[in-house]
């Protein structure tokens, strides 16, 4: 698992939540994330798997992942995948009860990993991210990243997405077991934390809570600052420039860090909702110092009968929403 991506650079993330238009239920290109200049993005993570009461009924968000509303969706994830993107899947998040389905029984857990295990297998994602955001134990989280490192080998991504204040005190922690234990536990088989600096978790605007974690012993490489890329998606937004000025102190004291991530990427300024790639953009020149390339990453489809198109504007959309199902 990869502690530091190639070359050394912060990782640059985006989550990928809300996948359709409102105003025409059309899907939301994630495609100028490699066709337009002057990005690098290294992962994208795609939300919210949910396993429900029935086993057999895994979601994302509110479909099954075979609907053919996602159709484009898996289509332009095998495309970022050929262009040197790692996509990965997000489980869990604010919707509770995944992670306590797999925190039962062995009998209990088998049943609801397995629909979780063909997912992945059958669309080939590179990772997995868990988002405990509901009690779980220490012994059930040990048991699931052991079992997808088992089941997937050595270069399947392993991420947790605590709130940033679970790596400097536990008791400020909506996942339940302590980070700290973890890491010593199974730190090896963690890749990073994309640790959420939102909500009154953290305020990247002062970045001494990153100096905590540090001095707690957190490796830097493994640290991800996580954003709200909108005041629309949580409270805790702040401006480019303090993320740049944050950012810029700690280049300037650790020789680096592990990168950023965005939740989520339909909106996210300085774009907005019609050119959202323009957030990964900005991260990719705050977070690449030297990074002056201006040619677009090349663009590999799969199959030469399709071709998605890059969005024009479009207008907020809840994937919550049964609408079209």
């Amino acid at each position: 698992m990869p502690p530091i991506p190639p070359s050394g650079r912060p990782r640059v993330i985006v989550y990928y939540q809300t996948h359709h238009s409102p105003s025409n239920g059309a899907p939301i290109s994630v495609l100028p994330l490699v066709t337009q200049p002057n990005i690098d993005l290294t992962h994208l993570i795609l939300a919210a798997i949910h396993i429900n009461e029935d086993p057999h009924k895994l979601t994302l968000n509110d479909h099954a992942p075979s609907h053919p509303r996602f159709q484009t969706l898996w289509a332009e994830m095998r495309v970022l995948q050929a262009s040197g993107v790692k996509v990965m899947g997000m489980l869990g998040g604010a919707a509770k009860g995944s992670f306590t389905r797999l925190d039962g029984s062995q009998d209990q857990f088998e049943r609801y990993y397995a629909p979780l295990h063909a997912l992945i297998k059958e669309r080939h994602l590179d990772g997995m991210d868990l988002d405990v955001e509901e009690e779980m134990s220490l012994n059930g989280i040990i048991r699931l990243i052991d079992r997808l490192r088992a089941d997937f080998g050595s270069s399947f991504i392993i991420t947790l997405a605590p709130v940033a204040t679970a790596l400097v005190d536990f008791t400020k922690n909506i996942s339940g077991f302590n980070y700290e234990e973890l890491e010593v536990m199974r730190g090896k088989d963690i890749a990073w934390y994309n640790t959420q600096w939102y909500c009154g978790w953290g305020d990247f605007s002062n970045p001494i809570l990153f100096e905590w974690m540090v001095f707690k012993g957190w490796p830097v490489d493994k640290l991800v600052i996580g954003l709200v890329t909108s005041p629309a998606n949580g409270s805790g937004f702040i401006s480019m420039d303090l993320v740049g000025q944050s950012l810029t102190l700690l280049t300037a004291r650790y020789g680096g860090f592990g990168g950023v991530m965005g939740w989520e990427y339909f909106n996210s300024l300085p774009g907005g909702e019609g050119r959202p790639w323009e957030w990964a953009q900005a991260m990719t020149q705050l977070t690449r110092k030297h990074f002056t390339g201006t040619a677009k990453k090349e663009v590999v489809e799969i199959d030469g009968s399709w071709h998605a198109h890059v969005p024009t504007d479009f207008e907020y959309y809840s994937d919550d929403s049964d609408a079209d199902s």
